[in-house]
């Protein structure tokens, strides 16, 4: 079914990997240093302990193929729980995977071309890129093969190993930013300038210095315009700067964001763009166009950018159903499939509630690739793209997707609530997170609002914010209360955050509330969303309009009740517990910051 070549440097990798572990095991290699290379190689304690192990995969730009599909579907079987989880980074992750058994699986992983290496631990990790990228009516440049290229470029680079804290790149390939570059290490969107001859240069904008986490900061510019021949050493100059000035001492204060905080923005341009003009003198130097970008090519699906400028600022979203239409196939064609311009493309999104995967729906979309000739890419809200479709091609898709429960109209809008694993597996987390997406996604469809566009809901298991709940227009994040002498499951709720145009806002807090209050409290917001808005207004505009996030959240003050414990026991037990609830915090290994 694989291929049996390995890559030869992830060859030495699981190699080093056997080695390790058996001496680890053996009492040879203590665990603080096992520890750190189990990380760097994509491999993460579980909150269970003992030997239960997450293993992330990368998915570069989100890119996956069929071949790889069936290989997920079968190791989710034999290695996990019979299903993965999309991340918000676009990786995949299978946990309770034994520890004993991560080097035959990272073996069989290396097989299809995929790896987890540096998907964990103080490294360059996963390099996303937006789902869209060659099938996008409004890029500048397809940011697919640059974003390939700064893959292959980073992965084993001797500065990308040890850094001070995990560094974190993106592309998108306009400014409307649908790969959210605002909140990385590095973001990267391709833009156009006009040039002295008349005609249109493309190239791009980075953005450095962003970050979510406990305490979120925006990325900032670096320089108004990059040359696609100097991106990768513009990148790499970043990425030293933050190997030599990030804090080793305290990892609280390591991401590159914290540097920004000590000297600077002004000073930090000085330094990396001083560290770009110096980099030449390096053997590795690595300037020019990359051979990859110069094979596949980066032109555009919308316009070319060599002639006019690519329309921008409009973003690409997918619309609520059509209504008035009892037509599942209809609804479900208006609201998740979008049309390119020039190169005609067609891409349709398959829908994954709370980005889980099984093993059979792995199988079946690696046929959908095989018999529909199409490529396919992880989206950052943990659906999957399917690109390179004709129209003719989409009834037929619809079916294929329906039979799997994939085919649901509206993903990526209010029903398709973004999650974290939370208390589930992570360490950190002190709240089931899952859980309460999954009560938040039934609330909506028994409210008749699961279909409304123009609001996206975020929820995170503790403050840390892998969920993302930072950015949403509806975010919420795990907080330990107490109520009548006993721990409860709460959650803060933020409202307002928003990514896109290469501007960012984080949501603001408006309200504290038991978690089985929030479902209720969704459902409040959205339907005053859904009847109040003006046409085509998101629910950004809407909540300045109704007073904001302060106001809202006084509105709500109702739900912010604790009832007597022998009343409503429920609520004192978390979402997929079944005793009182206990915030268990472990020690987190990658997560914070």
């Amino acid at each position: 079914m694989h291929a049996a070549a390995i890559d030869p440097e992830l060859a030495a990798d699981i190699e080093k990997f056997e080695r390790l572990l058996r001496d680890h095991l053996a009492g040879q290699v203590d665990e603080d240093a096992f520890r750190v290379f189990r990380l760097n190689n994509g491999v993460y304690g579980q909150r269970q302990g003992g030997h239960n192990q997450m293993v992330r995969v990368k998915f570069p730009y989100g890119s996956v193929t069929a071949e790889q599909l069936d290989l997920l579907g079968d190791v989710s079987e034999r290695y996990s729980r019979g299903w993965g989880h999309l991340t918000t980074r676009q990786n995949v992750q299978f946990h309770f995977v034994q520890l004993e058994k991560v080097p035959s699986l990272l073996r069989e992983l290396a097989e299809v071309g995929l790896t987890t290496r540096e998907a964990c631990g103080d490294t360059v990790r996963n390099v996303m890129g937006c789902h869209l990228a060659g099938a996008c009516p409004y890029e500048v440049l397809d940011i697919s093969p640059w974003a390939e290229a700064t893959f292959r470029y980073f992965l084993h680079h001797p500065y990308a190993q040890r850094l001070p804290r995990k560094f974190k790149i993106n592309f998108s390939g306009c400014v409307t930013d649908c790969g959210q570059a605002m909140f990385n290490d590095v973001g990267v969107v391709a833009v156009s300038r006009p040039t002295a001859e008349g005609t249109v240069e493309a190239g791009f904008r980075v953005f450095v210095a962003g970050g979510l986490g406990a305490n979120p900061h925006p990325a900032q510019a670096l320089e108004e315009f990059t040359a696609r021949e100097d991106l990768l050493p513009t990148i790499e100059a970043v990425l030293r700067t933050f190997d030599h000035y990030g804090n080793r001492d305290n990892k609280l204060r390591a991401r590159l964001k914290w540097v920004v905080d000590q000297i600077g923005i002004d000073e930090l341009r000085r330094r990396v763009l001083k560290e770009r003009k110096l980099l030449l003198a390096s053997s590795s130097y690595p300037g020019g166009i990359p051979a990859i970008v110069e094979e596949l090519g980066d032109e555009p699906a919308g316009v070319s950018p060599t002639t006019e400028a690519t329309p921008v600022g409009v973003p690409v979203t997918f619309k609520a159903p059509a209504k008035g239409s009892g037509d599942p196939f209809t609804r479900w064609e208006s609201a998740n499939v979008v049309v390119g311009v020039a190169k005609g493309t067609v891409s349709a999104l398959a829908y994954a509630k709370l980005g889980d995967i099984t093993a059979q729906q792995f199988r079946e979309l690696a046929s959908i690739i095989r018999d529909f000739g199409v490529d396919m890419r992880v989206t950052n809200r943990q659906n999957l793209a399917l690109r390179g479709l004709s129209a003719e091609q989409l009834p037929d898709l619809y079916a294929r997707l329906d039979a799997i429960g994939m085919a649901e109209p509206g993903a990526e809008l209010a029903r398709d609530v973004v999650s974290c694993p939370g208390a589930d597996t992570c360490n950190l987390a002190v709240t089931q997170s899952r859980g309460l997406a999954d009560d938040i996604g039934r609330a909506l469809e028994a409210a008749g609002l699961a279909d409304v566009g123009g609001v996206r809901i975020n929820i995170s298991g503790c403050t840390n914010s892998c969920g993302q709940h930072h950015i949403a227009d509806i975010g919420f994040h795990g907080a330990e209360r107490r109520a009548h002498g006993r721990p409860a499951p709460g959650y803060q709720m933020l409202l307002g955050g928003h990514v896109g145009d290469t501007q960012i806002e984080f949501g603001q807090r408006a309200l504290r509330l038991p978690a089985k209050a929030a479902a209720e409290a969704t459902v409040r917001l959205v339907g005053r969303y859904a009847d109040e808005r003006q046409p085509g207004e998101l629910f950004a505009g809407w909540l300045e309009r109704s007073g904001g996030p302060k106001v809202l959240g006084t509105e709500l003050k109702d739900l912010d009740f604790w009832p007597d414990p022998e009343e409503r026991p429920d609520y004192y037990i978390d979402f997929d517990e079944t005793g009182p609830y206990v915030a268990e915090v472990g020690e987190g290994e990658c997560a914070a910051g």
